[in-house]
C-alpha cells in the first residue's frame, strides 16, 4: 500500500459519506421542540392547587370553604372527627357551641396536607357533605352528640 488515495475503492480508506451533516441537528431541534410543546401544554392543563380560604362556625357544626375541591379522607375517632385534605391553608383554631356546650376545632399543617379535628368533651357523631358554590369548593359539616 503506497498511499491511501482511493483508487478503485480497494484500499482501506473508508468511502466518503454523501449524507448531510444537517440531518442530525434537524432532528434533535425537532425533538426539543416536540419536548417543550409538551411540557407547556401539561403545564396549562394542570389544575390549581387546592387552598382552604376559610372556615366559618354554624349553629351545628362548620363550614370549610377551599378555592377547588381538594382529596380529602375523614373519620370519627373516639368520639372525635379527623379530616384529611389534600390542599394548602395556614394553621388556625376556634371553638363553636353544639347544644350551649363548647367544642373546640383545629386547622393544622400534616405532611399530607391539612387536618381539621373537631373535639368535645363528649363523643361527637355527623357527616359532611361538599359542593361547589360560586366557582368555590363549600365543605358543610354538621354535628351532633352521641
Amino acid at each position: 500500500m503506497h498511499g491511501s488515495e482511493g483508487k478503485d475503492d480497494r484500499h482501506s480508506t473508508p468511502p466518503v459519506d454523501k449524507r448531510s451533516k444537517l440531518f442530525p441537528r434537524v432532528m434533535a431541534s425537532l425533538a426539543i421542540v416536540g419536548v417543550m410543546v409538551g411540557l407547556m401544554i401539561g403545564r396549562l392543563t394542570t389544575p390549581d392547587p387546592s387552598e382552604l380560604q376559610q372556615v366559618e362556625v354554624t349553629g351545628d357544626g362548620l363550614v370549610v370553604w377551599f378555592n377547588n375541591e381538594p382529596k380529602s379522607r375523614g373519620e370519627f375517632v373516639d368520639g372525635s372527627l379527623a379530616l384529611l385534605f389534600e390542599a394548602e391553608g395556614k394553621a388556625q383554631k376556634g371553638q363553636l357551641k353544639l347544644n350551649d356546650k363548647r367544642a373546640n376545632w383545629q386547622v393544622r399543617l400534616s405532611d399530607k396536607g391539612l387536618l381539621l379535628t373537631v373535639v368535645a368533651a363528649r363523643p361527637l357523631q355527623g357527616e359532611w357533605t361538599g359542593s361547589e358554590v360560586d366557582d368555590r369548593w363549600r365543605l358543610e359539616i354538621h354535628l351532633r352528640e352521641q
